[in-house]
């Protein structure tokens, strides 16, 4: 078991106990709704709605596992985590998850080569948590209490306020925020959209993004002088001018195409920038992870053909070092 103490600037998370499910939701308001958790064969008459009482402070209780077959982490939580989301047509009182003996949590859902961005811990970690509770993974639906019904992109703002709340600072917590709403454009699931607009989500989203891909391929490919390729407009000829041309490029056109991201715009203008800078720099990140991860993988189910795999690349190496040395 591992047991953290929550940090936090204001008093919008606190322990949320371990009452079953129902108790727990009479607790957060009569007409509480109870995601993910059977329902009790008897119901008892609601209480009397009650005003909000000082809480005890937040403390995060995990038991973890770890699926050796899988190489999954996953942790469930001994304590529910309440949270007062009292912002203008807030949810008020919610709690994290609705069944506490199934359900689980990878903590921050992230992925590996972009944990030296955001950590799978931090202060985000009991928003984190909060919203994993809140959004439909792809294999177990969403687990919580509250007085009504939580949409994904609300989950999302939630998770972007209940960020500020445990002190995460301002870039990290928007682009979070921006990472989890072009994930709800995309899967367009526990939303109350009209199709058509979950289309409309969709086609901003990966057009954008193609768009920017594009343009960043070909701007790399005009800086390098590639033979038979045209060049870029705002992209000079001399070194020094082209790269500043080209990142001014990075940073304006993504933020034109944000705006067909509709309500969504302020998550374009931060996701597309971060597209046309950040993948350049992390394409080696990706590069070599991938390649130890490969490694690992082999090793562990053929230890004998990794280690030939291994020496058979450490002569390659030597032997195009010399011819490299020889012929230059």
């Amino acid at each position: 078991m591992m047991r953290l103490d929550g940090e936090q600037t204001s008093g919008a998370f606190y322990d949320g106990g371990r009452a079953p499910a129902k108790e727990a939701a009479d607790a957060v308001a009569p007409e509480a709704v109870v995601v993910n958790v059977a329902p009790e064969p008897k119901q008892r008459p609601a209480p009397e709605p009650r005003a909000v009482e000082p809480q005890p402070d937040l403390t995060i209780a995990l038991d973890r596992h770890f699926d050796t077959r899988t190489g999954r982490e996953e942790f469930r939580l001994l304590r529910r985590i309440g949270y007062l989301d009292d912002a203008p047509n807030g949810v008020g009182q919610i709690l994290v998850p609705g069944n506490l003996e199934s359900w689980t949590t990878d903590l921050t859902s992230v992925p590996w080569f972009l944990t030296w961005l955001v950590p799978k811990t931090g202060a985000h970690l009991p928003a984190a948590i909060l919203h994993d509770g809140l959004v439909l993974n792809r294999d177990e639906p969403a687990s919580y209490i509250a007085e009504r019904v939580i949409h994904r992109d609300e989950a999302d703002r939630i998770f972007r306020d209940a960020m500020a709340a445990t002190g995460t600072g301002l870039i990290r917590r928007w682009m979070v925020w921006a990472a989890v709403t072009a994930a709800t454009m995309h899967h367009a699931r526990q939303v109350d959209w009209t199709p058509l607009r979950k289309w409309h989500y969709r086609t901003a989203l990966w057009g954008t993004l193609g768009v920017i891909v594009l343009l960043g391929l070909w701007s790399t490919l005009d800086i390098l002088d590639a033979p038979a390729i045209p060049g870029v407009p705002w992209i000079a000829e001399r070194p020094i001018q082209a790269l500043i041309g080209g990142a001014a490029g990075a940073i304006a056109i993504p933020l034109l195409l944000g705006t067909a991201w509709g309500k969504f715009r302020i998550a374009g203008w931060i996701i597309g920038p971060l597209v046309a800078l950040v993948i350049p720099a992390i394409l080696p990140i990706v590069l070599i992870g991938g390649l130890a991860v490969a490694v690992d993988r082999l090793q562990r189910r053929s230890p004998w053909l990794a280690r030939i795999v291994g020496i058979v690349f450490v002569v390659a190496t030597f032997v195009v070092f010399a011819v490299s040395w020889w012929t230059a």
